[in-house]
């Protein structure tokens, strides 16, 4: 199992206690505890916590879906909801945050490690989807740099670069791709340059 680092956001200072305890039982670590939604806030972007357990009912005037919704524009943490509520609205709305995981309250110690171990292991599949993703795209990217009109001189075929400079075809697509170079003479060139070796081979 991956051991993470939790941000715990709970208003009831015992509750917040004991479930530490659990986590910690398990092995992780709990990077700090919030009461509010402004310190869930803050201390998601302070710690950068690996998972965010964050209640729905918070003291204040803002509520745990409220505070995933700014969090998640800061950036995508894997977030489980812990509530006491089932109702069907609440779950709605904080199904729209999209968080990895609902627990309802009372929980016992199996699911709430179960469901931590699952949430990690689909955050990571998912970063490792949207990391294969943006390489592909870059893949896209240096493919559509080879593609097109490119300025080569009719002399020496030398390409005109995005730097206004005159590179060796050679050198111009390898540093935008992963060809190499091996050098040979076609026939055509090979009569031209050695036509003197072909009138030998023509008359022997």
């Amino acid at each position: 199992m991956e051991l993470a680092k939790i941000l715990v956001v709970e208003d009831d200072i015992n509750v917040a206690t004991v479930l530490q305890a659990r986590l910690e039982s398990f092995g992780h670590k709990v990077c700090s505890i919030a009461a509010n939604g402004v310190n869930a806030i803050r201390y998601a972007k302070k710690y950068n916590p690996d998972l965010i357990l964050m209640d729905i009912l918070l003291d204040g005037d803002m509520n745990g879906i409220e505070a995933a919704e700014q969090i998640n524009e800061y950036r995508d943490f894997p977030i489980i909801f812990l509530s006491c509520l089932s109702d069907q609205g609440i779950l709605d709305r904080a199904m729209r945050t999209k968080p990895f995981a609902y627990i309802v309250k009372p929980y016992n110690n199996a699911e709430l490690r179960s469901t931590i171990e699952i949430t990690m292991v689909k955050h990571h599949a998912t970063k490792e989807r949207e990391e294969l993703i943006q390489e592909l795209e870059n893949a896209l990217r240096e493919i559509k740099r080879l593609s097109g009109l490119l300025p080569i001189c009719a002399s020496c075929k030398k390409i005109r670069n995005e730097d206004d400079r005159w590179q060796p075809v050679e050198d111009y697509i390898a540093s935008r791709s992963e060809a190499d170079f091996s050098h040979g003479i076609c026939p055509e060139c090979a009569h031209k340059l050695y036509p003197d070796l072909y009138k030998v081979e023509k008359s022997s």
